[in-house]
């Protein structure tokens, strides 16, 4: 379909390498096209599927998006209320998508729906949706605090036709299509903050060893140097987590746990990284001038987006028996 036939392994590759970018939202928009609205079209979705929505989007021609987050269901998937209900060869869609990442410029979304009354993990589907249909109404473009070089878009459905054939895999499976979409989503996203992490970190290096503060260098405090490569060492293990998931991925386990685990410290890091070092730069690191200020808005979505820090600890529990499975 146009792709290079190459393992997931190159995805992260690629995903390290867009951390080169100095902002967050141009490598979220690279990674929704590539490893969020795609994977599940990839696996699950019809030869004339891939033709029709696939390869345009592999060629950079169509703008893909993700259609699963709404006003009221969040990280809560299984709590959505949009519907796409069958009648004859076509669904017809109503409902609404909130919070959608290049949703104002999309070609087409892989769209989450409910396609039954069943039971909520079981009544859902994929549907591979254009989003020049009548009906398709993008509200608004949603100025956020940072990821803003992304557009983010609240979008309606009103009586949208949209054929049958479009459906992604088989009826009722689309619960757990996202969520094996989203284990490669959660591994993009601590893959693509490992670079700007190390870049932020060594720019502080640079800039505390040469401001002074009382007649000495503020690296030369040893909470500041402590601090810094503590920082650096969790980094580290991060990369670790992910390349381990990465290797058991391909391999073709269930990389659920280690995905969720590498997601939720991947937040917490970010965090924890531009807080810390924006804090060494002081004055001038409140400023919009300096890239710490950019990743410390940027960055804040990690433990936000793809599911929030404590839902991954409620996945991780799960994994490790400590809560009882839904």
């Amino acid at each position: 379909y146009g792709g290079m036939g190459l393992d997931f392994s190159y995805n992260i590759a690629v995903a390290e390498e867009l951390g080169n970018i100095r902002c967050g939202g141009v490598p979220m928009a690279i990674a929704v096209q590539a490893g969020m609205a795609t994977p599940a079209l990839t696996r699950f979705g019809s030869d004339e599927l891939k033709k029709q929505f696939l390869v345009p989007t592999i060629a950079g021609d169509f703008v893909a998006c993700l259609g699963i987050s709404e006003a009221g269901a969040g990280s809560d998937v299984a709590n959505i209320k949009t519907t796409a209900v069958r009648k004859g060869d076509e669904y017809v869609i109503n409902g609404g998508k909130m919070w959608i990442t290049s949703g104002s410029q999309a070609d087409w979304m892989c769209l989450l729906a409910n396609t039954s009354e069943g039971p909520p993990h079981r009544n859902k589907s994929l549907i591979c949706l254009p989003m020049n249909l009548p009906g398709i109404h993008v509200a608004k473009k949603i100025d956020k605090l940072g990821m803003r070089s992304s557009d983010t878009a609240q979008i309606f459905f009103e009586d949208v036709r949209v054929p049958s054939k479009n459906l992604i895999g088989e009826e009722g499976k689309g619960f757990t299509y996202q969520m094996l979409q989203f284990q490669e989503e959660r591994l993009w996203g601590a893959a693509i903050v490992l670079k700007p992490l190390e870049t932020i970190i060594q720019e502080t290096i640079d800039y505390t060893r040469q401001r002074k503060v009382f007649d000495q260098s503020v690296l030369h405090n040893q909470t500041v140097h402590f601090r810094l490569a503590e920082l650096a060492t969790e980094v580290e293990l991060l990369r670790s987590l992910l390349h381990r998931a990465v290797a058991l991925h391909v391999e073709g386990n269930d990389v659920t746990k280690f995905a969720s685990m590498a997601k939720l410290k991947a937040g917490r890091l970010a965090r924890e990284v531009t807080d810390s070092c924006l804090q060494f730069w002081g004055g001038m690191g409140f400023t919009s001038e300096v890239l710490v200020s950019r990743l410390y808005r940027d960055l804040r979505l990690m433990s936000i987006g793809g599911g929030t820090d404590e839902t991954m600890l409620s996945i991780i529990c799960k994994y490790m028996e400590i809560l009882p499975s839904k």
